[in-house]
């Protein structure tokens, strides 16, 4: 479950940044009332972990690799 929630704030994150780099438009800043606010924060905050911890799914072994 950790993994999915994990995988969805980086898809979440990985749109923000793609509408940045194209249109210059922060979706998370716009939802929450600029970059500099706590919820924008706490958003930005938990894609950042959440992208460390999907570093894990690339060492892990599942069962389909056997």
């Amino acid at each position: 479950m950790l993994d999915k929630i994990a995988l969805i704030l980086c898809i979440i994150g990985g749109l923000n940044w793609g509408l940045i780099g194209l249109f210059q438009f922060d979706l998370v800043a716009w939802l929450f009332g600029g970059q500099g606010e706590i919820l924008s924060r706490i958003v930005y905050s938990l894609v950042g972990v959440s992208a460390v911890w999907c570093i894990s799914l690339l060492f892990r072994r599942n069962a389909i690799d056997n």
